[in-house]
């Protein structure tokens, strides 16, 4: 019993080890890799890693019969400009689809529209580049922040959507909003409900994508 337990284990190391050495492309055979360039949201703030945006988004992905592979690209506090400073090295060559989840960040600080979509435009540039696929994910500005600011601000992802001809979810908190209940602790970052509810809205446009690469 000792020396089949010990073969046992010896082959678990050796099968681990292989997998390791695998290139990443192979790794990912199991589906299409989708990679969420985010902020808090994607980093799952607050939340365990099986409730995070990242996971929910791929157990939605599977119920619509999708294979897929989830990165979670999101850093807390990022606006659109330090996504852009970092997409290169946080979007593996392997992503068929990228979420840009960004612009949340930008609201909060109050940040010149123009300048955001500068950085967006950049990113959707980069991508295309890269022949990914891409979602624009919008954060919807309220009309309480001043009418003009939240038109304006409102307009940079439906006009990036419209000028590069990429996928458009207009609003990744579509659903939650500010619904207490479904909202954390801090009024902004959804809780573990608020997050299945995006999750299931936005993979639906997440699946047409991906079902569209090559």
């Amino acid at each position: 019993m000792a020396d089949t337990r010990s073969r046992f284990i010896s082959r678990r190391a050796m099968i681990a080890s292989g997998l390791a050495a695998l290139p990443v492309r192979a790794l990912a055979a199991n589906g299409q890799v989708v990679t969420i360039l985010g902020d808090s949201i994607t980093a799952g703030l607050g939340l365990p890693g099986g409730q995070a945006l990242p996971n929910q988004l791929h157990l939605a992905l599977l119920k619509l019969g999708v294979a897929n592979i989830v990165r979670g690209a999101g850093v807390s506090g990022d606006t659109t400009a330090e996504g852009l400073g970092r997409m290169d090295f946080s979007i593996r060559a392997d992503s068929a689809v990228v979420v840009i989840a960004l612009g949340g960040n930008d609201l909060l600080q109050g940040l010149d529209p123009k300048t955001s979509r500068a950085n967006l435009d950049h990113i959707i540039r980069r991508l295309k580049e890269r022949h990914k696929g891409i979602v624009l994910a919008g954060i919807a500005a309220p009309s309480q922040i001043g009418a003009g600011y939240a038109h304006d601000f409102n307009a940079v992802f439906t006009g990036l959507a419209a000028e590069h001809h990429v996928a458009l979810y207009p609003d990744l908190l579509a659903g939650v909003g500010r619904n207490p209940a479904l909202l954390q602790g801090d009024g902004i970052h959804p809780n573990a409900r608020g997050v299945l509810i995006i999750a299931g809205r936005l993979a639906p446009v997440v699946a047409k994508v991906l079902r569209e690469q090559p």
